[in-house]
């Protein structure tokens, strides 16, 4: 694999890094796999497989409510399918971590899935009809802005837990995770989306087929849930999109321990058994759990939680590392924050680099 880095990319790495945000890593059952780097991906001729999809936004920029109808809204800025997907069983748990979000953009998290059919790595994404399953938008409105769904992403160092539905028949998914940015949305188009997807393969017997919407369809520039003021009181708050699918499950958002770095799944296969994922590097970690109620949508309305926060070691497993030395981390893992008790440097290719007070990570050094 070719990875050139122009001059450019150096002059730019910093800056980025502290834009708005993006998925750097998604974790299911305690292997994490590495997300789109906007900071690297963008300026290489061959980036690698990962399971998100690409962008060459650089920026760490958004969608407005007037590209709603444009191809931009389904997974970010041009984007290109994942070249490779995780596996993961229907019932399991999936934790997306996010880069730092700036606590003065409030507003709701929304998760939805699309069929992909075949391959989701080559699946044509306007074709792509996506349900919601998990919607949490404001929680608490007692002194305004409120407290809102990204507040509580924020809350759980930044990540998000969603639930893949029990009942979700076997196939191949992309899943859509957004935050939906409402500090200027007292203006028309004034609304900021930050779509992000990575590819799924789900297993199970579950027998459910949801219908859904297409991308561009999803919202509306004047929506109530997309145009408004949320620095006026709102009694109630209407989560834009469609229903939430009646398959989806209510849970608790806390963080997930990382315990391997996983290697994508390229190609396709049947999808109703079990699959395993190449798991390369052995990691510890201390989970921060936030007893927080994950409220679901209902009758287009958000419902109101209140935070409980407790810190719970997790265990360490033990997976095939490719590394040697256990007081380094490898690529992408994980190299410090808030009670963080493993490796805090970096092998020779990467660089600690500190996302958050609780989240530090091995970003490649630029050759």
């Amino acid at each position: 694999m070719s990875r050139i880095v122009t001059p450019f990319f150096l002059a730019t790495l910093v800056p980025l890094i502290a834009g708005h945000g993006h998925i750097s890593n998604i974790v299911i059952n305690g292997v994490s796999y590495e997300g789109w780097d906007i900071n690297v991906f963008p300026y290489e001729t061959d980036p690698p497989a990962v399971i998100a999809w690409g962008t060459p936004n650089t920026s760490n920029g958004f969608i407005t409510p007037d590209q709603y109808n444009s191809t931009d809204i389904i997974c970010h800025l041009s984007a290109t399918n994942a070249k490779g997907h995780a596996p993961v069983a229907a019932g399991d748990k999936v934790n997306l971590q996010w880069t730092a979000w700036p606590d003065t953009h409030h507003g709701p998290v929304i998760t939805y899935l699309a069929n992909c059919g075949d391959s989701c790595e080559t699946v044509d994404k306007t074709t792509l009809e996506f349900f919601k399953i998990s919607a949490v938008g404001l929680i608490d409105d007692t002194d305004v802005p409120g407290t809102w769904g990204d507040d509580q992403l924020i809350a759980n160092n930044n990540s998000w837990l969603v639930e893949i539905p029990p009942t979700l028949k076997p196939g191949y998914y992309v899943l859509r995770n957004e935050i939906i940015a409402l500090h200027g949305a007292e203006e028309i188009d004034g609304a900021q989306n930050y779509p992000q997807c990575i590819n799924l393969q789900v297993t199970g017997s579950g027998t459910a087929e949801p219908s859904g919407v297409l991308g561009t369809e999803l919202y509306s520039s004047t929506d109530a849930g997309i145009y408004v003021n949320i620095y006026s009181t709102l009694s109630t708050y209407e989560i834009p999109g469609p229903t939430l699918f009646s398959g989806a499950v209510s849970i608790t958002q806390s963080s997930s321990s990382i315990t391997a770095s996983g290697t994508p799944v390229t190609g396709s296969g049947s999808a109703s058994g079990s699959v395993s994922a190449t798991q390369t590097t052995t990691l510890g970690v201390t989970s921060t759990t936030s007893t927080a109620i994950t409220t679901s949508q209902t009758s287009a309305t958000s419902t109101f939680t209140t935070f409980q926060t407790s810190t719970t070691s997790a265990p360490t497993t033990t997976a095939t590392t490719a590394i040697s030395g256990g007081s380094t981390q490898s690529i992408y893992g994980q190299c410090g924050g808030s009670d963080w008790t493993g490796a805090t440097a970096c092998n020779t290719q990467a660089t600690c680099t500190s996302y958050n007070p609780y989240y530090y990570q091995c970003v490649p050094t630029a050759n």
